[in-house]
């Protein structure tokens, strides 16, 4: 199970839920009133993602699916502030791409060194410290922390590749790979002997080199799901030059032409976009070819394409180090790594608002309204926006607070406290 390639995963995040406000008031001795010293609770610990160059598969979300931050703490006396919760960190291998579950948007594209804050903690709630006012100088009352955000996420891994190698399955293309670079695939005579992509670095002169990539055999229908290939194709999806492994030597009784053009409109089906990258042909087993004929036919088709051919060997190396360096030449015209930008929009999530809220009046008249789908809206509404602020005040108007407000005998003028949030009521 140790070497099982797993590269989707879905999971489940939870941030830390805000610990609560506290309801204190200084005692000391001589002073007769030290008035409300109630610190505020803590915020929630955030779920964080972190590249890990070292993790080359999703495996370790196979049994694990649930992650969540730990709460802050509640505050207390003397002003004392709750300990906010500690973020949880999650490793994921680079190349993730994280997507919504729901709607399959890109919330992020986890390809470089910067972490990535998937559910943010919620923020504590105020002590009653802060709702000491001329009028109310003995405030016994505080306010519960706001939830965290709790994310349902698809991880799917696409290969950090410059270079693919695609094909059908047993053309040559593991051996390829093992005689350019210091990878170990499996190599066997028989077909989908690759079961997971391998990597492998190919170096050049002066220090430069690339990434090589060998994906598992594709065959007729790779993209609607036939075969393996189709569980991998998305590996192909950054990688900067393509290079087709073609088998010329005629040993199976395959047409390298029709084989050339079979995965061609496999990659089209797939994505359009990948079948127009720039991509070379190497013509393998050419050591072995019997009839020169096929090497010719296969030559002129993919050329009238623009695909330069290179005749090679993998087993005997010969023609390897002139595609390599072809290779290597194309890289440095080529565009940089693909990376996807985010394309998921946070949307209010759906609140069933018909639950009874608490409505309580204080000594002084102020107003407090208390519910769990109120600390749920306010938990994703930015005060510091003034659309979101208007959209927060339709949501109450809405769902009837302001009505059952006035039916409680609200007037205008009237103090109304939501958690951190405290307004004048206007009709």
């Amino acid at each position: 199970m140790a070497n099982q390639f797993i590269d989707t995963a879905r999971i489940t995040v939870k941030a830390g839920n805000g610990g609560g406000g506290a309801v204190s008031f200084h005692r000391e001795k001589y002073v007769a009133a030290g008035g409300p010293d109630g610190g505020d609770g803590g915020r929630g610990g955030d779920v964080v993602l972190r590249v890990n160059s070292h993790m080359s598969t999703l495996m370790d979300f196979r049994y694990k699916r649930k992650y969540v931050a730990e709460n802050g703490k509640d505050g207390s006396g003397k002003r004392c502030s709750g300990k906010d919760g500690a973020d949880l960190l999650i490793q994921v291998p680079n190349g993730t791409v994280v997507r919504d579950l729901a709607t399959g948007e890109i919330i992020c594209d986890m390809s470089g060194d910067d972490d990535f804050v998937l559910a943010r903690g919620g923020n504590g709630g105020w002590g009653n410290q802060h709702f000491a006012t001329p009028t109310r100088q003995v405030p016994r009352f505080a306010k519960a922390g706001l939830p965290g955000q709790s994310r349902e996420v698809m991880l799917e891994l696409k290969l950090l590749a410059d270079v693919g190698l695609v094909g059908f399955p047993n053309v040559g293309k593991s051996t390829l790979l093992s005689v350019v670079s210091r990878a170990q695939p499996k190599i066997a005579n028989y077909h989908f002997t690759t079961l997971f992509p391998n990597l492998g670095v190919v170096p050049m002169e002066e220090g430069q080199s690339f990434v090589l990539a060998d994906i598992p055999g594709i065959i007729e229908g790779a993209s609607n799901g036939a075969g393996l290939g189709h569980d991998f194709l998305r590996h192909i999806d950054r990688c900067r030059l393509l290079i087709h492994v073609v088998d010329v030597s005629g040993c199976e009784g395959r047409d390298p032409v029709a084989d050339f053009d079979a995965i061609c409109q496999e990659l089209a089906q797939w994505s359009p976009e990948l079948a127009s990258r720039r991509m070379l042909v190497a013509a393998n087993k050419a050591d072995i070819m019997e009839d020169t004929h096929l090497l010719e036919r296969l030559q002129a088709h993919v050329e009238q394409k623009g695909c330069p051919l290179f005749q090679i060997s993998a087993v005997t190396h010969q023609g390897v180090r002139e595609l390599m360096y072809a290779a290597a030449a194309e890289l440095v015209h080529l565009p940089p790594m693909i990376t996807y930008q985010p394309t998921y929009v946070e949307r209010p999530p759906e609140i069933e608002t018909s639950a009874p809220l608490e409505i309580t009046r204080t000594e002084d008249g102020t107003w407090l309204v208390d519910g769990p789908w109120l600390r749920q809206l306010m938990a994703n509404v930015n005060f510091s926006d003034y659309e979101s602020r208007n959209w927060f005040d339709r949501r109450l108007r809405e769902a009837g607070v302001f009505q059952r407000l006035e039916e409680h005998g609200i007037q205008d003028g009237d103090s109304i406290c939501l958690y951190n949030l405290e307004f004048e009521y206007q009709r």
